[in-house]
């Protein structure tokens, strides 16, 4: 099954978060089919916290990919905020 969700990357209590499309049977850090967007939880300043390609999003959930728990809450944020 394919899902998207997060992989981390990032230096120690630097978290930063790649949003990527991957078989759900790889492991976390490995190769991902696409790369659609990321997170950075710790942004300061003008730093964008968050940045997702909805329209890739929606085309891999169109051909059965599964989002993750918090992919899902952050697709719901990223869309209330585009709406505003």
């Amino acid at each position: 099954m394919v899902t998207i969700r997060l992989t981390r990357r990032g230096a120690k209590n630097q978290p930063f978060y790649h949003v990527v499309v991957t078989d759900s049977r790889k492991r976390q850090g490995g190769s991902s089919l696409e790369q659609v967007g990321f997170f950075n939880p710790v942004a300061r300043g003008k730093e964008n916290r968050l940045r997702l390609e909805l329209a890739r999003i929606d085309h891999w959930v169109k051909l059965g990919a599964q989002l993750s728990d918090r992919v899902s809450q952050l697709v719901a944020t990223y869309r209330k905020q585009a709406a505003a």
